[in-house]
């Protein structure tokens, strides 16, 4: 029985009518606004029948472009990125473009290996979520000329577009909510002291602490191994255990948040009855807590999206000017919280 032959865009330009070089414009999204509608339309209705599928390997040798961007993720799952994937992926497709994942685990050396696998593959640039405070790496990418966009946290010292939360306002927010409460003495949960984002809020809530005139003990502040759940249900311990005098806690995310809520169950303490608690990001189902969770919310598609749009744009333009945008949050109350016991 003779095979059976994969139809090539010549066929199907053929059966639709029109120039090879017009039916591969009308199957490639990113060029297809340079055909007339009806003429596209009738080259995909033809190509679906005939059942072709373009070649993006053979389309990349012919443009030098993979029409593929990769997508470093230190951590995936960490229910924020998700949402974030989501946020890019919707900008990536209608440009015409397809996202590449890879987890890294917040290893240094897995990171190197995946950004190069990715390389190979010639993805035209780069969107990073890193923790780390130092990256020498991305400083050799960025030597290099590589494109790449940071999203949610950025490393000091890089001139790269970014596109990461207002963490100083979300923490103030939070601070100033417990205070109005009546708090006076905060713990804060920090994430790690080697990543951006835990140096970060751990200012702001000193900052926030000074400027309502609250109490800054240095005990009342202790920086978590990671950003886990077990690692705040660690930190917690330790306060308690250290008979450090509290009645709130900013956490530095909600995974850390969600390991003080272990804690209250195994030492009996009530929430917000004795403690009141306070998480960042605003993950999925905090609403289904007991208490539901008061945390800050985090637009985490519209980073997403942000970050993809900032991409495609020094993709199309090298020289352009790194661009950098801070987006608002907002407070989300919920049941952790509540004025101090008597």
């Amino acid at each position: 029985m003779p095979a059976v032959q994969t139809p090539t865009l010549r066929d199907v330009a053929d059966a639709a009518g029109v120039h090879p070089a017009t039916a591969s414009r009308a199957l490639n999204p990113g060029t297809r606004g340079l055909v007339n509608a009806d003429t596209a339309r009738r080259v995909m209705k033809v190509a679906e029948t005939l059942g072709y599928r373009p070649n993006p390997i053979a389309r990349g040798l012919k443009t030098a472009k993979s029409g593929t961007i990769g997508l470093v993720l230190p951590d995936l799952t960490n229910p924020m990125f998700p949402p974030i994937v989501r946020g890019i992926e919707a900008i990536l497709e209608a440009a015409g473009y397809s996202g590449l994942i890879v987890n890294t685990d917040n290893d240094p050396h897995r990171e190197r290996v995946h950004i190069e696998t990715l390389r190979s593959r010639q993805v035209e640039g780069f969107i990073i979520a890193t923790a780390r405070l130092e990256h020498p790496l991305l400083e050799q990418l960025q030597r290099e000329g590589v494109q790449m966009v940071m999203v949610n946290r950025r490393p000091e010292g890089l001139d790269l577009p970014s596109i990461t939360p207002d963490d100083a306002v979300g923490v103030e927010l939070s601070v100033r909510h417990l205070a109005e409460l009546g708090h006076r003495r905060i713990v804060h949960l920090a994430g790690p002291d080697n990543t951006s984002t835990g140096v970060a809020r751990a200012r702001a809530f000193r900052n926030a602490v000074r400027d309502l005139g609250l109490e800054h003990d240095p005990a009342l502040v202790a920086s978590c191994s990671h950003w886990s759940e077990e690692a705040g249900a660690e930190a917690l311990r330790g306060m308690l255990d250290a008979g450090t005098d509290f009645t709130a806690v900013v956490a530095g995310n909600d995974l850390i948040a969600l390991g003080c809520y272990d804690v209250f169950a195994e030492r009996g303490l009530q929430c917000p009855g004795d403690v009141s608690v306070v998480g960042f990001n605003d993950m999925p189902f905090l609403d289904k807590l007991r208490p539901p969770l008061t945390t800050v919310s985090v637009p985490h598609q519209q980073i997403g999206a942000e970050a993809a749009r900032l991409l495609l744009e020094a993709i199309a333009d090298p020289s352009r000017p790194a661009r950098s945008v801070l987006l608002p949050l907002t407070l989300k109350v919920r049941g952790s919280t509540a004025p101090p016991a008597a």
